[in-house]
């Protein structure tokens, strides 16, 4: 369970989690030194739920229970608490038999925190830990009209079998996970995060601390800002020394404000800050928005300054925005915030936007109003140490005054709850993105293929591409591809269809157009006919239709609206070169006139302009039903289109859920690897603790074990350790056979003279391991001996587990020459069939795949099977750090992993990612 944002601690201590009404929680493992706090917890209950938990009257713990509750080994028996400022609101807890694959279970929760969620949210954290100890099923015995213990273990998503005893349900969960408790978890997080971005974004009242007369200080802007822009609840200036701010009375602290407050912005010292969160929590406030700055953008200090004051703001329940933010906005009829520190703020529209960068803050908000480009919302995230792009997103997916979204981002606090959430939210709405800061490829020398190909960076672009969020490389692009899809229809594909009055920048605008994947189609000769109809003598109506100069207003009017109603484009690109007679702002409303009749018809088509004066006629142009983007060149207007397109077709495709893998075994996997760390590692000395387990690799035999346990075709292996075991391996075989050294430093064996290939068996298999055994020296401990592969194309498969994005899925054309080609691909996993197809397709070697030169294609469902299971083994195990299949031979027959290596990295079990803040 990880807390969020930089600094947080290790597991151990738990993690800050969301609940059902928008507060937040804390849950970790129960300690030794519970016990008072939990005696204290137990007398808070009322006598209802001490029935409900224990069957009967149970006005106290004794001392043995109290021991026995607070004492837990963390795999057999493990305990959970829940706690607000230091208090225990819940307990959950699991006990099963050593060796079993069943535990019993059992829930309690204080009277004043049930309803809120934590009975479920809990019961998702036992799953995970139990998931990750080889527990298949949770039972539970429950009074039959505990309703609401009955509710949870419904609400979870798990499957689940009922057998009443008279008074006892007796419930049984397979806690193993699905498509539905993933789904369910995804809906519970969804609904808590509106909840707390409602009390941001729709406050009733708003409380300025570190409010100031001073015109001009921070404090004095935000109050301002606040009236001036009409917002509809009270503003509370908070000043200890000052009786009114910017004409409205005053009060020295937040608990002196007569009524409650939803929103607290906090502009004050630095070294003020904690102290003004613990007085906002126990005022009861929803929300920080803390502007301050001097926090984790300072360095290890200040990092753990912010950490410090996100644990206090969630010890009461408060959400953070911030710190180093620059405040929020909402433009919605009826609410009118801004919280900002804008000297301006935005006209309505439909764009929502979050930034991660304070500093940007005022630039992009004074883009957006030269743009005419009205925002719904906006979001400044500076530090993003709680409250982050998720939030937003999940507060826009469901905003029906928002269309599109943009975002500006400079890390990522949780990857994989975006991924889920942005991939919902691009099947309605386009997420646009600016992600800044690109990272190094992967590490050359490292120890296996995967890590040497794999980056930071191809995960970013792969989170990208499978959630459809267009991500663009500036700001400037950001707003270009926004003013496409906020002014105009959705591309209904790729043609487009150019209207010049000058040829050069016609051609332009068609090679640009090549250059972004978009298609500039001859027209039809009907079309062609009906424009020659009405345009002057030497007009070129192909596509590009060149106007010549001499072209009117109306005739731009005309070309525009037959292309509309031609069909035969999706798209219409109009480009004007002042001429010396015809006017630019005529040519503006003849565009809006030919745009307008088109919708009026029902042959809308998306239209842009390119003007090289254009910001004289953005204001003409957005006179219509839709208003039209113009851009000053026709090459960034088809930037602009590309991304748009892009995106259209991504959308377009059918919804695809995670396929169901039979012959996964994540249980079998997790038995080798406990049966081989109580083969390596020391027995402890009497009386004394086992040693930690330390990061290993499993090779040979053993990591064709781990292929076998999710259903992955291997070449046979046998392990041997001397040249003699060698001959007999092989002649059990039958020759030829492939002696490979084994060694979990050896990566590069070819090159360094630790494989030998067709060796025909006899005293040769002998020879063979006895030389290599002499030019390794002690990185050779013992070799293996296989069948010689077929022919096929040799491949590489494998996952990377990023401590940010999780597991990176990795495809590529293998043998020894992988890295120097680095012909790969990746994916981030859960994957769908179709992302794993796209990874397998995606090579520039692709043909030799599915056929080169009459070759007889591959099976690339049996590639596509391989890379799902795989990714579903770097889901299922995360203690596998690392995972490289190469060579995976294909063939037209099927596919087979020649070798295979794993690394073996220890690690703490954690919720599932959608459930952490941030």
């Amino acid at each position: 369970m990880r807390a969020q944002g930089p600094g947080a601690p290790d597991a151990d201590e738990g993690s800050d989690v969301l609940l059902s009404d928008g507060t937040t929680a804390h849950v970790r493992p129960i300690r030794e030194d519970d016990g008072d706090n939990l005696r204290a917890f137990h007398g808070r209950l009322s006598p209802e739920s001490i029935i409900l938990r224990f069957f009967g009257p149970h006005p106290r713990l004794s001392d043995a229970e109290v021991e026995r509750f607070t004492h837990c080994d963390g795999v057999d028996r493990v305990a959970l608490v829940a706690e607000l400022a230091g208090r225990i609101i819940a307990v959950a807890r699991y006990d099963r038999p050593p060796g079993h694959d069943e535990a019993e279970v059992a829930f309690v929760v204080e009277d004043a925190f049930q309803g809120r969620g934590l009975g479920t949210l809990l019961l998702e954290h036992l799953a995970t830990i139990a998931r990750s100890h080889g527990i298949r099923r949770f039972a539970a015995d429950t009074l039959s009209d505990n309703h609401r213990m009955l509710g949870v273990f419904r609400d979870a998503g798990f499957a689940r079998q009922y057998t009443r005893a008279s008074e006892v349900m007796e419930v049984v969960l397979d806690i193993s996970p699905s498509v539905e408790a993933a789904e369910a978890v995804a809906e519970r997080d969804r609904s808590a995060a509106l909840r707390s971005m409602g009390r941001l974004l729709r406050p009733r009242s708003v409380a300025v601390v570190g409010a100031s007369r001073r015109v001009g200080s921070i404090g004095h802007q935000l109050v301002t800002n606040l009236l001036s822009g009409g917002f509809a609840g009270p503003v509370y200036p908070v000043n200890r020394s000052a009786d009114t701010v910017a004409g409205v009375p005053a009060w020295p602290s937040v608990g002196e404000v007569p009524g409650p407050v939803d929103v607290a912005v906090v502009a004050v010292p630095r070294a003020a800050v904690p102290a003004v969160v613990e007085e906002c929590g126990r005022a009861g406030v929803g929300v920080l928005v803390v502007v301050t700055a001097g926090f984790a953008e300072t360095g290890p200090a200040g990092v753990e300054a912010q950490h410090r004051v996100v644990r206090l703001a969630h010890a009461y329940g408060m959400r953070v925005v911030g710190p180093n933010c620059f405040g929020v906005i909402n433009t919605e009829p009826g609410v009118s915030l801004n919280a900002t520190l804008a000297p301006r703020p935005p006209v309505a529209g439909p764009v929502g936007f979050a930034s991660q960068s304070g500093g940007l803050g005022v630039a992009i908000l004074a883009e957006a109003t030269t743009r005419g480009l009205g925002l719904s919302s906006f979001v400044s995230l500076g530090n993003k140490a709680d409250v982050s792009g998720n939030d937003a997103l999940v507060w826009w997916e469901q905003d029906d005054t928002t269309d599109v979204v943009l975002l500006y981002l400079e890390s990522f606090g949780n990857p994989r709850k975006f991924s889920r959430i942005a991939r919902r939210v691009s099947r309605h709405k386009p997420i646009v993105a600016v992600k800044s800061g690109r990272s190094a490829p992967g590490t050359r020398g490292a120890a296996s293929h995967t890590a040497a190909l794999a980056s930071s960076e191809e995960a970013v672009d792969a989170l990208f591409r499978q959630t459809g969020v267009i991500r663009v490389d500036s700001t400037e692009e950001l707003f270009d591809v926004a003013e496409v899809l906020a002014r105009q229809p959705l591309p209904g594909g790729g043609r487009v269809g150019l209207v010049a009055n000058a040829g050069g920048p016609g051609v332009l605008a068609a090679d640009a157009c090549a250059g972004h994947g978009l298609l500039v189609p001859e027209l039809s000769a009907a079309t062609q006919a009906v424009l020659r109809s009405f345009l002057p003598m030497g007009a070129a109506v192909s596509n590009p239709v060149d106007l010549v100069a001499s072209a009117s207003a109306d005739d731009y009017r005309r070309a525009v609206d037959t292309l509309a109603h031609s069909t035969e484009v999706d798209i219409v690109l109009a480009i004007f070169t002042p001429p010396l007679l015809t006017r630019a702002d005529d040519v503006a409303q003849a565009l809006v006139g030919a745009v307008d009749d088109a919708e009026r018809s029902g042959h809308a088509v998306t239209v842009v302009a390119s003007f090289l004066q254009a910001d004289e006629v953005r204001d003409e142009l957005g006179r219509g039903r839709r208003p039209i983007p113009v851009f000053t060149y026709p090459e960034t207007a088809a930037r602009a289109l590309g991304r748009a397109v892009s995106y259209a077709t991504w959308r377009a495709r059918p919804v695809e859920r995670e396929p169901v893998l039979p012959g996964c075994d994540p249980n079998a996997v997790r038995r080798l690897i406990e049966a081989r760390d109580s083969t390596t590692e020391p027995a402890p000395e009497s009386g004394e603790p086992a040693p930690a387990v330390t990061e290993r690799w499993l090779t040979g035999a053993e990591a064709m074990g781990v292929l076998d346990a999710y259903g992955i075709l291997t070449t046979p292996t046998t392990v041997v350790r001397s040249a003699a075991e060698a001959e007999e391996a092989a002649a059990r075989i039958g020759a030829p056979v492939a002696v490979k050294a084994a060694g979990p430093g050896l990566l590069h064996k070819s090159d360094a003279g630790g494989v030998r290939l067709d060796v025909l068996g006899g005293g040769d298999v002998g020879r063979a391991f006895s030389a290599m055994a002499e030019a390794l020296g002690p990185a050779m401990e013992g070799a293996v001996v296989q069948p010689m592969a077929g022919p096929g194309v040799e491949t590489i498969a494998g996952f990377l587990q990023d401590p940010a994005f999780g597991p990176l899925v990795l495809f590529g054309l293998g043998g020894r020459a992988v890295e120097l080609l680095g012909d790969h691909g990746t994916r981030l996993a859960p994957l769908t069939e179709r992302d794993a197809r796209e990874l397998v397709l995606s090579l520039r070697g692709a043909p030799l795949l599915t056929g080169y030169r009459g070759s007889t294609p591959v099976d690339v469902d049996a590639l596509v099977d391989l890379v799902l299971r795989l990714g579903r083994l770097a889901e299922d195990l995360p203690d596998l750090a690392e995972g490289d299949c190469n060579p995976v031979v294909a063939t037209p027959e099927g596919v087979t992993v020649v070798d295979a290596r794993f690394r073996v990295r220890p690690h703490a079990p954690t919720p599932d990612d959608r459930r952490r803040l941030s």
